[in-house]
């Protein structure tokens, strides 16, 4: 095996996924390991693992597997060296724009929420040290 290609245990570790969710991604087409050992063992490169953490970043904002996929190939698109006319390019670079600006209002939202949990605990445990027993 190449000191290039790693083992989905250690992909896992450094990415902090579990193993299975990097099948299920690999099942829907978002990340396929870019190669297999003699033994059938799944391998896979630092692009790999950087694909990954974009998916695993998307994730908890929210994104749907279709955006993944969208945003993804925009991406491959612009770093494949394939020939875009400007129209192309412009397009791909909006598309990831509108995922930019989506990632920062989904951040501003969590903000917010995480605000208002803030608040209800601290009123819990400020209704708690009014009420606790003597």
């Amino acid at each position: 095996m190449s000191s290039e290609h790693m083992q989905i245990g250690e992909v896992a570790a450094r990415t902090e996924l579990s193993l299975r969710t990097i099948r299920h991604y690999e099942e829907t087409g978002l990340v396929i390991p870019s190669a297999r050992s003699q033994g059938g063992f799944r391998l896979y490169t630092e692009a790999d693992v950087a694909r990954l953490m974009v998916i695993r970043r998307m994730k908890p904002l929210g994104f749907t597997l279709d955006e993944m996929r969208a945003l993804l190939e925009a991406t491959d698109r612009l770093d494949s060296g394939e020939e875009l006319t400007a129209d192309e390019h412009e397009a791909l670079l909006e598309s990831i724009r509108s995922f930019e600006r989506s990632a920062q209002q989904r951040v501003a939202d969590l903000r917010t929420q995480l605000a208002r949990a803030e608040e209800f605990a601290v009123t819990l445990g400020r209704r708690l040290s009014r009420t606790s027993a003597p």
